[in-house]
């Protein structure tokens, strides 16, 4: 026998069904915005003309590790290129202390395969510099394709994968080598000076050790200028710096839109950061 429903318990059930609704919608609107409000407090965005990425800021000092142990090697940009392609591939730009068997670090070497002690792989400047000095081995490595070129050195199961990342590579290789002027800009909550940051001296001095120069940040072109101006950036949060400074341009980390500011006491010849 159909039961049949009275008008007025259909009208509760298409009342409450629409508050349910409602309610979900509006739970789902909120759980976005305070999503979106939390992953804004902090991030880095690189910009070129050709595209822009958005990072973590562990992933943008990778990058500007990468692209100091690069120029202190004086190698080309194809080189810093083919090293972020193969850093994301096999670790997103994160320095992990854990991987596949006994792979840890960046680039996921391994201290069996005589690549270095663990120690020494987790710290970015030495596992950049362990990779690139197998890169230079590599004949021809500038005109190889790229996949072939990061194989050559990784040696891993799928030597193709490397090649998807070819374009983020190159923007970020544009920016943080400072072909690109401006390209970094990282933001985050001021600190609250409950625990002492180590401060513009040791940023200079882990910079110098990455570039392998002495810490006076002055800049050789604008070039090397704008690279250490991005490593400054990229580092700004660790060492708690609140502006850097360089060529007519300022830099502050409290708002993710403004990014680099005109200053026209900013120095042309050196990078100021504090």
């Amino acid at each position: 026998m159909r039961r049949r429903f009275s008008k007025g318990i259909i009208t509760i059930l298409v009342i409450v069904t629409v508050l349910a609704v409602g309610l979900t919608a509006g739970f789902l609107i909120l759980l976005n915005r305070v999503t979106s409000f939390t992953a804004a407090t902090e991030g880095c965005k690189i910009t070129i003309p050709t595209g822009s990425l958005e990072l973590e800021i562990e992933q943008a000092q990778v990058a500007a590790v990468i692209a100091a142990v690069a120029a202190r090697r004086k190698l080309p940009e194809r080189a810093v290129v083919i090293a972020y392609a193969t850093a994301i591939q096999e670790s997103k730009l994160l320095n992990l202390p854990f991987g596949d068997r006994d792979s840890v670090g960046v680039f996921q070497q391994r201290p069996s395969q005589g690549w270095g002690r663990p120690e020494q792989l987790v710290d970015p400047v030495y596992s950049s510099g362990k990779f690139f000095s197998a890169l230079v081995k590599v004949k021809h490595y500038q005109k190889l394709p790229l996949h072939e070129a990061a194989q050559k050195v990784q040696r891993s199961a799928d030597g193709s994968a490397y090649a998807q990342h070819e374009g983020n590579a190159e923007i970020l290789a544009a920016a943080f080598t400072g072909r690109v002027p401006k390209a970094v800009h990282c933001w985050f909550p001021a600190p609250t000076g409950k625990t002492p940051l180590p401060g513009a001296a040791a940023a200079k001095h882990e910079l110098a050790r990455a570039l392998g120069s002495g810490t006076t940040l002055n800049a050789t072109s604008q070039k090397h200028g704008w690279l250490m101006s991005s490593w400054s950036v990229a580092h700004a949060q660790e060492f708690g710096l609140h502006r850097v400074r360089y060529s007519g341009q300022a830099w502050t980390p409290e708002s993710a839109d403004r990014g680099w500011q005109a200053d026209a006491q900013a120095p042309a010849g050196r990078v100021e950061i504090s």
